[in-house]
């Protein structure tokens, strides 16, 4: 079982290949950027790819890169507390805790929690509706401890 790691530079080309999408400069700067980010908006997607120097990209053509990438299930994508849209480079099941005084996530892998919770909904009916699947998002904040390092 692979590692549940964000795809590396190689995996994303040949994810793109079996789009049928070229992996451009411009997609390669995105990725690299998301890989250094973890989360982020398109605006700091474009500020790290700016800060670079190497692509010349507008925010809108970032989102637009950063969108595609979460329809074709390379990414995924959240909105946070504060109206945001979030990108994430780990599109494999996993928790976010959601600083709400930084607005930054933070990525948790528990396999054993994620299939507490997906066995308790399964047994559940929801009148009028179908579960499509399970996305937790913890709300938390730094305790005084983090706050001083």
């Amino acid at each position: 079982m692979k590692a549940k790691t964000p795809p590396t530079v190689e995996e994303f080309t040949k994810a793109l290949k079996a789009h049928g999408l070229k992996a451009t400069r411009q997609r390669l700067a995105v990725h690299e950027a998301m890989l250094t980010l973890g989360h982020a908006s398109a605006d700091a997607v474009a500020q790290a790819i700016e800060a670079k120097g190497r692509v010349r990209m507008t925010t809108a053509s970032v989102y637009n890169t950063l969108a595609q990438m979460t329809l074709l299930g390379i990414y995924s994508h959240r909105l946070s507390a504060d109206s945001r849209m979030y990108f994430d480079v780990c599109a494999f099941r996993h928790l976010h805790l959601y600083d709400t005084e930084g607005s930054t996530y933070r990525d948790i892998v528990d396999e054993e929690l994620l299939e507490m919770v997906e066995t308790r909904i399964r047994k559940k009916r929801f009148k009028g509706y179908k579960v499509d699947g399970v996305d937790i998002q913890i709300l938390c904040h730094p305790t005084k401890t983090k706050r001083q390092i």
